[in-house]
């Protein structure tokens, strides 16, 4: 297949969404929109508002058409809500990797200066043919080299090619923390994941997976609001953690982005416990833009359920 849309100026841009029964009350601060936010970027944020017909054999076919009274605005508003939603997401997550590779390196390296190097430090599985722990090293190596961190040159100069482990987390980003935690044997697993009060260190794991696929979502400025989850965590047992609970067996809300944002909360709450973090949440909730179009949206599409101001962090 060949692409074969042409080239827009911003102007046509404006004028195609116009034609597409767009609402444009300020053009001038329209065009500015498209200048700096970018005309893809923005269209994920139209996207819910265009007009969804049923065919006759029951395909649901999207037209380029927006339903009436949508407005340029409403996309820029739900892109500002989400960009704010997105930073504080960055905030805590930052917070959540730097314990945890401190929980890792504390751990390991009470038993091995350069545990992360040596295979008999992990479950077995991940050496021999699985490669794992290989290509975990591979990628370990691929980050240093691309530090452009002083204690890197310092320690390499100073003590040799290999970092300590409490030295060679600060290179690691949620990724490779998330790998290097998924190989671990399951006693040291365990032993972490109970400090956060999940016993299942399988669960844990699938948090620390899924919570990596939230954070680059938010590092590379993707839309959070209204998505679809790909890689979704796994629930603890009935009644061991309570807020959880109330998600079992609720795949529509498993799907969305707050049961992550549930996960951070909670994680937060045990690293922080006098944290603010959860007030701000609820705040930036309450800052959700009224829509002008006549199909309505709202917060509830990141997949709020009914009391989750009191259920956040709890």
């Amino acid at each position: 297949m060949v692409y074969e849309r042409p080239w827009k100026t911003f102007q046509q841009q404006l004028d195609l969404l116009v034609s597409h029964n767009l609402v444009v009350s300020d053009k001038t601060a329209a065009l500015n929109h498209l200048q700096r936010i970018g005309y893809y970027r923005l269209s994920a944020y139209l996207y819910p508002f265009r007009v969804f017909r049923i065919q006759p054999n029951f395909q649901v076919v999207k037209e380029n058409e927006f339903v009436a009274n949508t407005h340029f605005s409403d996309a820029v508003n739900l892109y500002i809500f989400d960009k704010n939603l997105r930073q504080l997401m960055l905030d805590a997550l930052e917070r959540i990797e730097v314990a945890l590779r401190v929980d890792i390196a504390y751990l390991l390296g009470e038993r091995d200066t350069y545990a992360y190097k040596n295979i008999d430090q992990f479950h077995p599985t991940f050496a021999g043919k699985n490669k794992r722990h290989a290509n975990w090293l591979k990628k370990y190596e691929n980050l240093l080299k691309r530090s452009k961190e002083d204690f890197v040159k310092h320690y390499r100069h100073n003590h040799g090619a290999d970092l300590p482990i409490w030295v060679a987390i600060e290179v690691w980003d949620f990724g490779a923390m998330s790998q290097l935690f998924s190989m671990m044997k399951v006693p040291d697993q365990r032993k972490i994941s109970s400090k956060y009060g999940v016993t299942d260190f399988k669960v844990f794991s699938s948090w620390l997976r899924s919570l990596n696929y939230l954070r680059n979502l938010c590092a590379h400025h993707s839309r959070l609001w209204n998505r679809n989850v790909i890689d979704q965590p796994k629930l603890p047992a009935p009644g061991e953690i309570s807020w959880c609970d109330h998600y079992l067996g609720k795949n529509e809300l498993i799907s969305k982005p707050f049961l992550l944002i549930n996960i951070v909360a909670h994680l937060l709450s045990i690293i922080c416990p006098a944290t603010k973090w959860h007030d701000r949440l609820i705040q930036q909730s309450d800052e959700f833009p009224e829509i002008k179009s006549d199909r309505k949206v709202s917060i509830n599409d990141i997949g709020l359920q009914d009391g989750w101001k009191g259920l956040i962090g709890r």
